[in-house]
């Protein structure tokens, strides 16, 4: 960064601050990660100044020849990696892929079935204050108040009874796996389409650890990062689009497939041009995700959240659902009578990061809730295992249990760096 640092010493400073937290600190935010040195490389080179509307050899500008190679490399590489028939790689987050995605299959103002934000879902599977709420009819299913896991029997009994267009599965705040094939049937049922946001398990479905939705879903969105472990951004997959397919529809007097409506939904619908820099960093991160020492990522991924979760319960807290059959769990902190505000805030001071979250039937407002979200893609990519996990839990509880001690906070801050100096990461580029 040494023409950075001359052109604008301001931000290069910010920079390399930012690379000195993420260094110091324990990263236990389910949705982040912490990409390779060639994801980043990948992100930071000249395809950023390349215009490049439309799709490889559909393109609106010239010049297009090299960056068409790189957007096939990764639609083929994502592909490969889910089983999948079709990918659109150019959404810039899984916003966008969502939104694509649902003007694809239904109209503003049809009925939509979501996961409650409240009970683990996303902002953009209904929220109020989200596009998804603003411009469709929404009705929420939930989980069940004695194993917080979803009521399939409520899933069916509103789609029986308000008939949705679209059925989305997936969330933002759940722990467990989904039952894609009875979601399946409800939605066939109903008439419905249904799509699967994976944003948060992609890494670990396409490593093969816990079940796709590929087969059973008309289409399914992510985001790039996360378990996926590359750069910030977002993708549509398409698991079947054949001419025998419930996808084709009537346009213009033509049938269209759904690959080609949700594509032309990312462009010219919702975005302009392409970040090709970011579409050659998902190619890198997908050949990664390709190998078998990322499988052996994924399986430590969940080892880890699971020996975490469960020494936080032999120490007496409440885990939601009782556990995690993935990367990410709740801590419901009502039995230690503190809001999730309080611990995100109090663990962030000792050098741990997590995020406050609501837990099921919470009654705290969205910016106080009762409880944190913890994750660990990226302390495993640092190379934590269970020992060490075990370890955080103990640090974890010796802040919760004395929220406002400040000599507690700061020994547990020299305890997080001493963890964090024998995992060292992005010492290339410190040197910078």
């Amino acid at each position: 960064m040494e023409n950075l640092a001359k052109i604008d010493p301001d931000i290069h400073r910010t920079i390399v601050l930012e690379i000195q937290r993420q260094n110091e600190t324990l990263e236990l935010i389910a949705s982040e990660n912490h990409v390779s040195l060639a994801v980043l490389e990948a992100m930071g080179q000249p395809m950023t100044n390349k215009y490049a509307e439309g799709y490889p050899a559909k393109r609106y500008y010239g010049g297009c020849e090299y960056v068409d190679q790189a957007e096939e490399l990764a639609r083929e590489r994502a592909c490969r990696l889910f089983n999948a028939e079709h990918a659109n790689v150019q959404p810039h987050a899984g916003s966008q892929a969502n939104l694509a995605t649902y003007f694809a299959f239904i109209n503003p103002g049809d009925t939509i079935l979501g996961m409650s934000l409240a009970q683990g879902g996303h902002l953009t599977h209904g929220s109020p204050v989200n596009f998804s709420g603003r411009l469709y009819r929404v009705v929420s299913y939930g989980v069940r108040p004695d194993n917080h896991r979803v009521d399939m029997d409520q899933v069916r009994d509103l789609a029986l009874k308000e008939k949705p267009k679209l059925i989305i599965v997936g969330a933002s705040a759940y722990s467990r796996e989904f039952d894609y094939p009875t979601f399946r049937e409800i939605a066939d049922l109903v008439g419905a389409k249904i799509v699967a946001d994976i944003a948060h398990p992609a890494g670990l479905i396409a490593s093969k650890l816990i079940k796709s939705p590929l087969p059973y879903c008309h289409a399914v969105t992510t985001t790039t990062h996360k378990t996926l472990r590359g750069p910030r951004g977002g993708m549509i997959l398409i698991g079947k689009d054949d001419e025998n397919d419930l996808g084709l529809v009537a346009s213009k007097g033509r049938k269209k497939k759904w690959s080609e409506l949700i594509d032309s939904n990312v462009f010219p619908g919702f975005q302009g041009g392409p970040l090709m820099h970011v579409i050659a960093a998902k190619a890198v991160a997908f050949k990664e995700a390709l190998q078998d020492d990322f499988v052996e990522y994924s399986k430590q991924v969940i080892k880890n959240a699971q020996a975490l979760a469960g020494k936080l319960v032999d120490l007496g807290y409440d885990i939601v659902s009782g556990g995690t059959d993935t990367h990410v769990f709740l801590l419901d902190l009502r039995s230690r009578n503190l809001t999730g505000k309080d611990g995100e805030q109090a663990l962030e001071k000792s050098g741990i990061t997590v995020n406050k979250n609501m837990v099921p039937f919470d009654a705290q407002p969205p910016t106080v809730t009762s409880g944190i979200r913890i994750g660990t893609p990226a302390l495993t990519t640092r190379g934590m295992q269970e020992n060490e996990m075990r370890e955080i839990a103990f640090l974890i509880d010796k802040v919760l249990s004395e929220v406002h001690n400040e000599s507690v906070s700061e020994r547990v801050r020299r305890q997080v760096l001493d963890l964090s100096h024998r995992f060292p990461l992005y010492t290339e580029l410190m040197s910078n």
